[in-house]
């Protein structure tokens, strides 16, 4: 049985940090693996990925914010998260998948954590 668990949300201040740790177990070989997340009132939105080889890819909106990782040869991922904004506040999604191609809603999905940025 495949399970995704997040881990890491919370509420943080306007230009704080937070690190959020996806863990998905189950999975017969090395996944791509992304996060992505849900506003309220809007459709979830890819944020980053990254490949199983380690190529990463992010929405214009966090590229010099945020920043994926994995463990090596395991699918575990992290979202380091800088310099926050309110509008970063939503549920975010870890999700695993085949292929790098980080469109759709293809592949293992979390229960998701959410991180909301207010003072």
């Amino acid at each position: 049985q495949v399970r995704v668990v997040e881990s890491g949300g919370g509420l943080v201040q306007p230009g704080g940090a937070l690190r959020l740790s996806c863990v998905a177990s189950g999975i017969f070989g090395i996944y791509a693996m992304g996060w992505y997340r849900q506003a309220p009132g809007k459709q979830r939105e890819f944020v980053a990925g990254i490949s199983a080889f380690s190529t990463t890819t992010y929405t214009n909106s966090v590229k010099d914010r945020f920043s994926i990782s994995r463990d090596n040869g395991k699918n575990t991922v992290f979202l380091q998260m800088n310099s926050l904004k309110p509008e970063d506040t939503a549920v975010y999604y870890c999700n695993a998948r085949p292929s790098s191609d980080f469109s759709g809603g293809s592949g293992y999905w979390g229960q998701g954590t959410q991180v909301t940025v207010s003072s």
